[in-house]
């Protein structure tokens, strides 16, 4: 289970306190923004504490590559290569380096292959989320676009590890610590129902430098 993190914060405590009553550890890739962002500071310090994996997640939240056209850069080497060094100094402030965080999860997970090859030239290993459920559609809110519900989202899950011959083994979930305040269904709040499920149906949950081995 992963969480990203860029301006907001709201379901920081709540996430952090589930996961503590449940005795399990998660990863966060977070920005230079929200890592540098005074208010957060407590919040992070607390994952820290907990023994979670905080990661990159680029410093200004980036988009690397168009989205109609994926293998149309909108970033250099030069560019992309300081922002996410610019990432690790602002991690660097609460203890956390390369070596504790070499998995870097890009911003908008939406990149191409010259990102993940300037990510290996640097010593890193890029990783994005597992697809076929809505999770990481949790930061949407009501309107025009692509908004989905939290009860969407939680069906969506559901059925992925019920329809899936190895249903969510190794699966990297992404959902968000925090969410525009236009969406009021935040489904953060049902964490723990989740873990409950997924507990219930004999998963386990361990940090992203857990599943992968390094």
């Amino acid at each position: 289970m992963v969480f990203t993190g860029d301006e907001f914060a709201d379901g920081g405590n709540i996430i952090a306190a589930t996961l503590r009553s449940e005795k399990l550890k998660a990863s966060f890739f977070l920005t230079g923004n929200f890592y540098r962002n005074p208010a957060f500071k407590r919040i992070i310090q607390q994952l820290k504490k907990d023994g979670h994996y905080l990661g990159p997640h680029s410093d200004k939240h980036l988009l690397y590559c168009d989205w109609d056209r994926r293998d149309s850069l909108l970033v250099n080497k030069k560019q992309f290569t300081k922002d996410l060094s610019d990432n690790y100094t602002a991690m660097a402030k609460f203890g956390v380096g390369k070596q504790e965080a070499p998995y870097f999860l890009p911003p908008y997970e939406w990149f191409n292959d010259s990102i993940t090859i300037w990510t290996k030239a640097l010593g890193l290993q890029l990783i994005n989320f597992t697809p076929g459920t809505r999770s990481n559609a949790d930061y949407t809110f009501p309107g025009p676009g692509n908004y989905k519900s939290s009860q969407v989202i939680y069906q969506s899950i559901i059925d992925f590890e019920k329809n899936q011959p190895a249903g969510l083994n190794g699966f990297i979930l992404l959902l968000h610590i925090g969410t525009d305040t236009r969406r009021t269904d935040k489904f953060y709040t049902h964490l723990a129902e989740l873990v409950k499920f997924l507990r219930q149906a004999g998963y386990t949950f361990v940090t992203v430098k857990e599943l992968l081995h390094k």
